[in-house]
């Protein structure tokens, strides 16, 4: 620690957004970043605590925070890098996606503001890349070994780019056109411009990492190709089957499955498809089910389009309001009121609400009906929820997006195939190394734990990479 009192003498300074009135126009990121010499100050307010939480308990991938902080706060940015890059292949994207919870963690939040460690983060791995120090890594010796990843999401591309910096032979099949799973077309350019992933498949691909995209397994290609092919198979699909709500009228038109919307989106925004085949929110009033990322993201992205209402139902009680800057529940995550960004740019969110049935005209929804709920614990079992009576009522409608989560793997034809076994909640079932009930076959990321942060399937792709490396070294 090179300034003692860094944490006493400096407040917490986080980037800015621009004005709704502006970003709501564009679909570009809108966050501006401070100056590196109040990053350095920021830097400055780690106050090496002894026990970093931040590191060991709110970092999922376990980044050697207060190292990267305290080499900041001397301007030594390039060593920053190096610390940020022996635990993190994507440092670019949960710098701007992940939600922090290393800041809650923070030994500040006891009873002040944390260190500002996702901006710090983002910023050295953008420095990085405009200095030319992230640069491909390829191998020194080749294994002769040959892996193939199937899913390019945040555990496959951190698997990848580890199995082959060990000198294995590295393919990714991915079944959209383009690299990136759900950082690609799930979450809206706002957040995470494109151009950020692509770059980072460039390094990938000049380090030896071979992406066959476009392709479905199971289908394209089969399983006894694969094993035919390749020493060991990775199953990296993330958690695609989303939840659904089976209440009368789910089968009216204009009621979507919340990544269908995004996903069109994005491809709009690419230019893989036409402004006709997107879910379009233009003078609609829409209706998000679900009050997590994916619905925040759905909001920002109606309200881009030019929705003409937004609101936002969830069904569990609206958490208690906070105003101060410090952890209520340091050093676990704090069950508080969030406002987003998305949210912030105008929308109606409401608490406690169950969807009883819908209603439309000529085939397509034009109302919703709801009633109000309350989550009770009786007698000390768990707590359940229960209808309020004469709590009924109706809203109009013309775009619902269900944003309720996902249950689990997408049960296909290629799991099948390769006879892996699934865990009770419909995932796929892991050992501790990540190897499935199948020889040679390993599980990472979303497709083997559920639906999670992009930081933990990251640390998931690497220990997997780690694992498949032991195994095939023998």
């Amino acid at each position: 620690m090179g300034h003692p009192s860094g944490f006493i003498d400096y407040p917490r300074v986080s980037y800015s957004n621009l004005p709704v009135d502006e970003r709501v126009k564009t679909w570009q990121e809108f966050n501006i970043p401070v100056s590196g010499a109040e990053l350095a100050r920021q830097g400055s307010r780690c106050m090496d605590c002894g026990i970093p939480f931040c590191h060991s308990m709110g970092c999922p991938v376990y980044n050697l925070i207060p190292e990267w902080n305290d080499l900041v706060y001397r301007g030594d940015w390039r060593e920053a890098l190096t610390r940020l890059e022996m635990t993190n292949n994507l440092p670019e994207v949960t710098g701007r996606i992940c939600p922090a919870p290393c800041e809650t963690s923070c030994v500040l939040s006891i009873n002040s503001s944390p260190v500002t460690i996702k901006q710090i983060e983002l910023t050295i791995a953008e420095r990085g890349f405009s200095e030319g120090w992230i640069v491909p890594h390829p191998p020194t010796r080749l294994t002769g070994r040959r892996v193939a990843v199937i899913g390019s999401g945040p555990a496959g591309l951190a698997a990848a780019q580890q199995l082959r910096r060990a000198g294995h032979e590295v393919t990714v099949f991915e079944r959209s056109h383009k690299v990136g799973g759900l950082l690609r077309y799930g979450i809206p350019d706002f957040k995470l411009e494109k151009h950020v992933l692509d770059r980072r498949v460039q390094q990938m691909e000049a380090e030896g990492v071979r992406f066959e995209t476009g392709v479905v397994i199971g289908d394209d290609i089969s399983a006894r190709y694969l094993r035919g092919s390749f020493d060991v198979i990775l199953l990296t699909m993330g958690a695609g089957h989303p939840r659904d709500l089976p209440v009368p009228g789910r089968e009216l038109a204009g009621i979507h499955y919340a990544m269908d919307f995004l996903t069109r989106s994005n491809q709009l925004q690419a230019g893989e498809i036409s402004p006709g085949e997107i879910i379009s929110a233009k003078d609609r009033i829409v209706l998000v089910i679900g009050g997590g990322d994916t619905g925040s993201d759905c909001v920002g992205t109606a309200n881009r389009m030019g929705a003409r209402e937004v609101h936002q139902f969830e069904i569990m009680p609206k958490p208690p309001e906070w105003k101060e800057s410090w952890n209520p529940s340091w050093p676990a995550w704090p069950n508080i009121l969030r406002t987003s960004s998305s949210q912030e740019e105008g929308c109606a969110r409401d608490w406690s609400i169950t969807t009883r049935s819908f209603a439309g005209e000529d085939g397509r929804v034009t109302k919703g009906n709801f009633a109000r709920v309350e989550w009770k614990k009786e007698n000390g079992g768990p707590i359940k929820m229960q209808e309020i009576a004469g709590s009924e009522f109706c809203r109009k409608v013309d775009l619902v997006l269900l944003a309720m989560g996902f249950v689990h793997v997408t049960h296909g034809k290629i799991i099948e195939e390769l006879g892996v076994e699934y865990d009770p909640r419909g995932n796929i079932r892991c050992n501790p190394d990540y190897s499935t009930s199948a020889k040679g076959v390993f599980s990472a990321g979303d497709a083997n734990t559920g639906a999670s942060l992009v930081v933990r399937a990251i640390f998931h792709g690497r220990e997997a990479a780690r694992n498949i490396d032991n195994y095939l070294k023998g």
